[in-house]
C-alpha cells in the first residue's frame, strides 16, 4: 500500500519563526541517497525493503552516516526512530555520528569454539598492531560458518579460511586501499573454486523435471506429502518438526499465503546449508518450487545470513538464470540479507527482519504457520529440509529410510569440526555414534588428541563426555542425556581441551547474541557468562539462573542457554571444584578453547 502523504504538517516555534518538528533530512543528503536506493516509486518505498536500503548505505559509506538515516527516515515515511532502532540492532551495521567516517575496512576475525580451538584468540590480539592502522578495524565474531577451516575470517567481503597473520596482513593492505567493486570481484572469483552445478547443467541432467510436473498438475500433491511423510523427513534445522505435516498445516490455511527459507545458518559449528548451496543450489532451488506448488504459497523469500557473500553471489546468479528460463509457472521470489544477528535463525525473528524490523521473537500463539509474514500464514523451512525433497519424491521414501543405524532411519549432515583430523560436512546414516562418526567419517581423532568431550548439537545442543560417544545421534535420542542434536553440529574435544572453556565460550556467545527482548535471557546469559568464568562454581546462582532462563525466556535462544551450565554440573563437575578429578581422565592443560570475550558481549545490566 502506498504511504498516507495526506497527514498534517506540525510546527513547532514562536512568533514568525516555524520550522517542522523533530530533525529535517539535509538537502546534500537526499542527492545522494536516491543515487543509492533509486528514486521511489509512485507508491512509495516499501516498508519491508529498509533492512536492505541499509545495507546499500552501509556498503557503499562503510557505514551509516546519520544525515543519510534522517534522508532516508524521510524519504520512506517512517519515524526517525523506527530507523535508528532498527540500523543499531544488526550487528553489521555502524551508525556515524556527523562528520565522523567509517572504517576503509572491517576484519572480523571468528571467535566461536572451533575457531578458538584453532588459535583464534592469538590472530585477534596480534593482527591489529600488525596492521598499524585506524582505517582498517579487527573485531571479534561470532561463528561464521567455516568451522571446518578453522580459524575463519571475513577480510571485508572476502573469507579467508583458514585465517593466519601471514595471510590477513597483505589482503587487509590490499582491500582498505581499493574501491569496493573490487571485493565483489573478488568473492565471484572465490566461487571458481569450489565444482557447482550451474542452471544448464542441473536442466540438461533432468533436473526441474519434477518440479514442473507438479506445477503443472502432472504429479499428484497428495503423493508429494506422503512421500514425505513416509520417509520421516523432519526439519533440518533444529527444530525437527515433520516436514510433511506442517505442509499440511500450512496449506489448511487461507490464502494468501507465504513461504519463508531460513539460511541463517547462524548456530556455532553449523556449516552444512553452506556446503550444499554452493554445490548444488538448485536441488533446493526445485525443493522451494515444489513446497511452493503443493502448499500454495504466493511469494518466497529466501534469507541468507550476511556472513555468506559467496553464496550471495551465487544464489544471485542462478536466480537469474532460473528466471530468464523457467521450467514452469514460478512463485515470486526475493533474495533476503541478513545484517549479523543470530537471533534471526529464530523463525518469527526472521520473519521481523524480512519486514524489515529489528529481529526479535514473537510471542506465540499465533504460530507462523497462521499468522506469519506480513500477517499471512507462512511455511517456514530450512535450507536443507527443502535440498532434499526431490530425492524423497523421485526415489521414494524407502530409499531415504533404508539408511540408518542402531534402530533409526534417514540420512543426517552432520558439521564435523574440532579435534578431528579430517573436518566437514559428513553425510551418515541416522543414529550413528560419535566414535563411529570420527572413526569412519573422520579419519578419527587429528593427531595428538584423544576424546575428552564433545558437542553433538553446536551451542544449544549441551555437551557430552568421552564415556558417552556410543549414543545414537538422531533426533529424540539425546534428550535423556540432557542434550539435543539441533542442527547437527559436533563439535569434538581433545584431551587437553576443557569442557568448562566450551561451556564458558558458548554462554558468552549466548549473551552477545541475545536480542534483549526478555529479561530472563537479557540478564541471565550475562551474568552466568560471569559466574562461570569463575575457578569454582557457584553451582546454587548457576542452578537459578538456568531454571529461570529456561522457564521465562520466550524463544529458544534463553530456553537453550542453559543446556551448557547443566551438562557441565551433570558430567564434568570435577572441571569446576564441585568434586575430584576422577583417577582415569588425565588433568586437561585447557589449551584452545579459552577465549576472552568481545566487549561488545558484556551486558552491564548484569554487572554485581
Amino acid at each position: 500500500m502506498p504511504p498516507n502523504i495526506e497527514q498534517p504538517v506540525r510546527f513547532v516555534g514562536s512568533g514568525n519563526r516555524f520550522q517542522l518538528k523533530g530533525r529535517q533530512p539535509q538537502a546534500a543528503a537526499l542527492a545522494p541517497l536516491r543515487a543509492l536506493i533509486g528514486i521511489a516509486p509512485p507508491e512509495g518505498y516499501r516498508r519491508d525493503l529498509l533492512i536492505e536500503h541499509l545495507h546499500v548505505i552501509n556498503d557503499a559509506c562503510h557505514g551509516l552516516p546519520e544525515p543519510l538515516l534522517v534522508a532516508l527516515a524521510s524519504e520512506m515515511r517512517l519515524p526517525m526512530v523506527e530507523v535508528f532502532e532498527v540500523a543499531s540492532f544488526y550487528h553489521h551495521f555502524d551508525i556515524l555520528k556527523d562528520g565522523q567516517a567509517g572504517p576503509a575496512l572491517t576484519v572480523r576475525v571468528c571467535d566461536g569454539l572451533s575457531c578458538a580451538m584453532a588459535g583464534a584468540q592469538d590472530v585477534l590480539q596480534r593482527l591489529p598492531a600488525l596492521l598499524g592502522r585506524d582505517d582498517i578495524r579487527v573485531v571479534a565474531a561470532p561463528c561464521i560458518g567455516r568451522c571446518d577451516q578453522a580459524p575463519a575470517a571475513l577480510v571485508g567481503r572476502q573469507v579467508v579460511a583458514p585465517a593466519t597473520l601471514e595471510s590477513l596482513t597483505p589482503l587487509a593492505f590490499k582491500w582498505a586501499d581499493f574501491e569496493e567493486k573490487s571485493q565483489e570481484s573478488s568473492v565471484d572469483s572465490s566461487l571458481s573454486a569450489i565444482e557447482n552445478v550451474s542452471y544448464a547443467e542441473y536442466r540438461a541432467a533432468g533436473g526441474y523435471s519434477l518440479a514442473a510436473a507438479v506445477v503443472n498438475g502432472e504429479h499428484d500433491d497428495e503423493a508429494v506429502l506422503q512421500a514425505l511423510e513416509h520417509a520421516g523427513l523432519r526439519g533440518l534445522g533444529g527444530a525437527g518438526f515433520p516436514a510433511g505435516r506442517k505442509w499440511r498445516i500450512v496449506r489448511d490455511q487461507p490464502a494468501p499465503r507465504l513461504m519463508a527459507v531460513n539460511i541463517d545458518e547462524g548456530e556455532p559449528g553449523t556449516f552444512k546449508d553452506r556446503h550444499y548451496l554452493l554445490r548444488d543450489p538448485h536441488r533446493f532451488l526445485e525443493g522451494v518450487l515444489i513446497a511452493a506448488q503443493v502448499v500454495g504459497t504466493e511469494a518466497v523469500y529466501l534469507y541468507l545470513r550476511d556472513e555468506y557473500p559467496d553464496c550471495r553471489a551465487l544464489l544471485q546468479r542462478e536466480l537469474a538464470a532460473l528466471m530468464a528460463d523457467p521450467p514452469c509457472a514460478l512463485p515470486h521470489i526475493e533474495l533476503r540479507r541478513g545484517a549479523g544477528a543470530y537471533i534471526c535463525g529464530e523463525e518469527s525473528a526472521m520473519i521481523e527482519s524480512i519486514e524489515g524490523k529489528r529481529g526479535e521473537p514473537r510471542m506465540r500463539p499465533p504460530y507462523i504457520a497462521q499468522v506469519g509474514l506480513f500477517g499471512r500464514p507462512t511455511l517456514e523451512h530450512n535450507f536443507e529440509t527443502l535440498y532434499w525433497v526431490r530425492d524423497i519424491v523421485e526415489k521414494g521414501a524407502e530409499w531415504f529410510t533404508a539408511h540408518g543405524r542402531h534402530g533409526r532411519q534417514g540420512l543426517r549432515s552432520f558439521s564435523v569440526s574440532g579435534r578431528v583430523k579430517e573436518p566437514g560436512v559428513k553425510l551418515a546414516p541416522a543414529g550413528i555414534t560419535l566414535r563411529e562418526l570420527v572413526v569412519e567419517y573422520c579419519g578419527g581423532m587429528a593427531d595428538g588428541h584423544e576424546l575428552y568431550a564433545y558437542l553433538p548439537g553446536g551451542a544449544s545442543g549441551g555437551i557430552l563426555p568421552a564415556s558417552m560417544a556410543d549414543v545414537p545421534l538422531d533426533f529424540d535420542t539425546l534428550q535423556p542425556h540432557g542434550c539435543f542434536i539441533g542442527s547437527a553440529a559436533v563439535i569434538v574435544l581433545g584431551q587437553d581441551d576443557l569442557a568448562r572453556d566450551a561451556a564458558l565460550n558458548m554462554m558468552r556467545f549466548f549473551a552477545h547474541e541475545s536480542c534483549g527482548q526478555c529479561t530472563p535471557c537479557r540478564v541471565g546469559t550475562a551474568k552466568a557468562a560471569q559466574l562461570m568464568a569463575a575457578p569454582v562454581w557457584d553451582a546454587d546462582t548457576l542452578d537459578d539462573l538456568a531454571l529461570v532462563m529456561g522457564d521465562a525466556s520466550i524463544c529458544g535462544l534463553g530456553q537453550a542457554a542453559p543446556n551448557p551450565i547443566r551438562c557441565i554440573h551433570k558430567y564434568f563437575a570435577h572441571e569446576v571444584g564441585e568434586g575430584p578429578w576422577p583417577g582415569d581422565l588425565p588433568k586437561p592443560r585447557g589449551k584452545g578453547a579459552r577465549i576472552e570475550p568481545p566487549r561488545s558481549s558484556v551486558n552491564p545490566e548484569a554487572q554485581p
